[in-house]
């Protein structure tokens, strides 16, 4: 077991003694791993021996060795946060996590938005970026000893790797994993093409290297004669990238003309723009190839300037200028910050290089990759799956409603009830990233208007709550247009109307069409009385005929002396109380309602509302038969109707009613229509006082938890 232990010492050497301690102990934990010849998975030492290659800390080492899946079988289990610290052991959490995750399926391939969605699920869901550095190394080594896997395995670990992981390595601007796991992969999933490539680019390396070599030693001799130190060379072209350049312009690859690549490092920013000025000068150069990385870095962080030139035999040569620690970061990314973490302080170019990739991966306000990673970008997200496997994101705080208006609306709409992980949960359960939701539906119903109540907590998303709202509008909406075409036949039934011109009527009434028509009459936008002077019918009664204005004194005399009247009422006419009058029934006033006389045919003193919409547009012969009125001091009651709508029947008249009676309101008349989905509408006649005595209770019943409206009927 020793000399096992003593036998990885080299893979991990240039670390301080104390470090190497550790090292060791991870060592000698791992070799009480019982042999096993049928084991050839990855394991903890190979992948940490990739990851030295990426100038990882300690810890990154320690987790790598430690995450070793064969540990879960030993007997007694290591204790990791005991010996390593809760880092290390956060670590070997995520990465065992990574390890075992089983989201990935075949069709996500021809799902980008699912790719993307798993990729962001798995970036949001550990909590240290080298977590990520580690389950990259492990799918490197993984490929490596795939072909001792099945066919079927193979194919679905190799485009696993093209969809999830070497994206994602690509991201973090690692592009040394990024084009190994691409290469191996399309080794697996493309065995001709990938040999085919292969062969072309061996059989022309001597004529490449050549060409290259050439290029080179003209081009350190140019860099030498302005005194720029500067270290050139080839770099060779991924086998993958290769292929997707054919397929994307339609060429063989004898074809291609830019499979020679040069890579030229020098000391400093300004000197990366004078050796530009070198290559620009010396050969010629293709304007459309020219690309400046430095001034726009790309969205990882990567930065570099790219120039194609023509050597004189018709070669084209791609030349790509940086920097060393632009190159450590282009080829590493965010592994080789902890290259520079203990160097001292970063360079401006330094810091605009990984300036991006700190917003995807940092936590604010830290100057240094912190530990207890979680991406900006991630973190106001939750990613959950269907039953079916699919992954939905949804905003930070979603509860299972959210998920099922985000899967359909009609769902979300029907939804009673929800299972997460197989175990009923309340529809206020706040979701996490990696479970699983099975909503359960009814056949038919609608939302319930709690839904819509932030502080319940029931919805998080803003379309979701969007959906709600729109349902129930579409419902008052759909009642009002049946509520206005019962009224419209009714009037046209009363008027001896067969034949009704609805799109005469809602162009009439400013209506866009004839179902905004009947919503406004419905909701009454439109009265009746609106309708019967469309229809040309009288508002109130004939005009007085002019014989004399002998006859309109005699009218208001006979009213004040109490003759020809209907209804006692405390009104003062004219100054004199105890006068005779009729309540017009089109406004009903209220004592406290501005009012005004009308004198009628056959009614005496009809009064009205200053605001009824027959006294407003009273036609001006009528104007001689109004009169000044005010209410008198005698208390008297007025019926008055109002309606309620609410969201639930449940307990609504007797909570009604108990508000009225506890302000001492005779109720004279109630309707209740409840409707499929419990909401309901209360009718009621009330015995009212004043305006302000209205107003009192019509505001003590809106406050009630299940009251959507509440108003006076017109």
């Amino acid at each position: 077991m020793q000399k096992n232990t003593e036998s990885h010492k080299p893979l991990f050497s240039g670390f301080s003694d104390a470090d190497t301690e550790q090292i060791n102990r991870a060592l000698a934990i791992v070799e009480q791993i019982p042999e096993d010849s049928h084991y050839f998975r990855p394991t903890g030492v190979e992948v940490a021996a990739i990851l030295m290659d990426l100038n990882v800390d300690l810890k990154t080492i320690l987790a790598a060795i430690l995450s070793d899946p064969r540990l879960a079988n030993l007997n007694s289990k290591p204790n990791i946060k005991g010996i390593f610290g809760k880092k290390v052991a956060a670590l070997v959490d995520d990465v065992n996590w990574l390890n075992k995750l089983t989201v990935y399926t075949l069709e996500m391939t021809d799902q980008p938005n699912q790719t993307e969605t798993l990729r962001r699920m798995l970036l949001s869901m550990t909590q240290d970026v080298r977590s990520v550095l580690i389950k990259l190394a492990y799918r490197v080594q993984r490929l490596k000893v795939l072909p001792k896997d099945s066919y079927e395995l193979r194919r679905f670990i190799a485009q696993e790797t093209l969809d999830i992981y070497a994206p994602i390595a690509n991201r973090m601007g690692i592009h040394q994993l990024k084009w190994e796991l691409e290469d191996m992969a399309f080794r697996y999933l493309k065995p001709q093409s990938y040999r085919r490539i292969a062969k072309s680019l061996s059989d022309n390396r001597a004529q490449r290297e050549n060409c290259i070599n050439s290029f080179i030693e003209l081009l350190q001799k140019k860099l030498a004669d302005e005194g720029i130190s500067a270290k050139i060379y080839g770099r060779p072209k991924h086998i993958y990238s290769i292929w997707k350049k054919m397929r994307r312009k339609q060429l063989d690859i004898n074809e291609l003309y830019d499979l020679l690549a040069v890579r030229v490092i020098v000391d400093n920013l300004s000197n990366c723009y004078m050796t530009l000025g070198v290559v620009h000068s010396f050969w010629q150069t293709i304007p459309k190839e020219f690309d400046d990385y430095i001034a726009n870095p790309k969205e990882n962080g990567y930065q570099s300037l790219h120039t194609v030139i023509l050597d004189p035999q018709g070669n084209r040569i791609e030349v790509q200028i940086r920097t060393q620690q632009m190159h450590d970061f282009a080829e590493l990314g965010v592994a080789a910050h902890w290259s520079y973490k203990e160097g001292g302080k970063h360079d401006t170019a330094i810091e605009k290089n990984i300036a991006s990739l700190r917003k995807l991966l940092e936590e604010k306000g830290d100057d240094t990759l912190s530990e207890n990673f979680r991406s900006e970008l991630f973190s106001d997200r939750v990613y959950v799956l269907t039953p079916a496997g699919k992954l939905i994101d949804l905003v930070k705080g979603s509860t299972p409603l959210d998920f099922a208006y985000a899967i359909h609306t009609e769902i979300g709409h029907r939804c009673r009830g929800a299972k997460v992980n197989g175990r009923i949960v309340p529809l206020t359960y706040s979701l996490k990233s990696g479970e699983q939701v099975k909503i359960l539906t009814a056949k038919e119903g609608g939302p319930n208007h709690n839904w819509i109540d932030l502080n319940l907590g029931y919805l998080k998303s803003s379309a979701a709550i969007g959906k709600v709202k729109s349902w129930f509008k579409n419902q008052q909406q759909n009642q009002n247009i049946i509520t206005g075409k019962t009224i419209l036949d009714k009037e046209s039934q009363r008027l001896g109307l067969k034949i009704l011109n609805l799109n005469e009527l809602a162009k009439h009434f400013n209506q866009p069409d004839t179902d905004k028509l009947l919503e406004a009459i419905g909701r009454s936008d439109i009265t009746r009385r609106q309708l019967a002077a469309f229809f040309k019918v009288p508002e109130l009664e004939a005009p007085l005929q002019p014989r004399s204005r002998q006859a309109l004194g005699l009218r208001l005399r006979q009213a004040l002396q109490g003759k020809k009247t209907e209804v006692k009422s405390v009104i003062s006419v004219d100054g004199i109380d105890n006068v005779l009058t009729s309540l017009a029934h089109c406004c009903v006033p209220v004592q406290g309602d501005d009012i005004i006389g009308y004198i009628s045919h056959k009614k005496g003193i009809t009064i009205h509302r200053k605001d009824c919409e027959n006294i407003m547009h009273l036609a001006p012969e009528k104007q001689d038969q109004l009169i000044a009125v005010n209410w008198g001091e005698k208390k008297t009651s007025h019926a008055i109707p109002i309606v309620i709508d609410a969201f639930n029947s449940k307990n609504l008249l007797n909570d009604v009613t108990h508000i009225l009676a506890h302000a001492k309101i005779h109720i004279s008349n109630a309707a209740l229509n409840t409707h499929p989905d419990f909401s309901a509408q209360l009718n009621l006649t009330i015995q009212i006082e004043n305006t302000d005595q209205l107003s009192q209770v019509l505001n003590k019943i809106s406050q009630l938890t299940n009251i959507v409206d509440v108003k006076r009927k017109t």
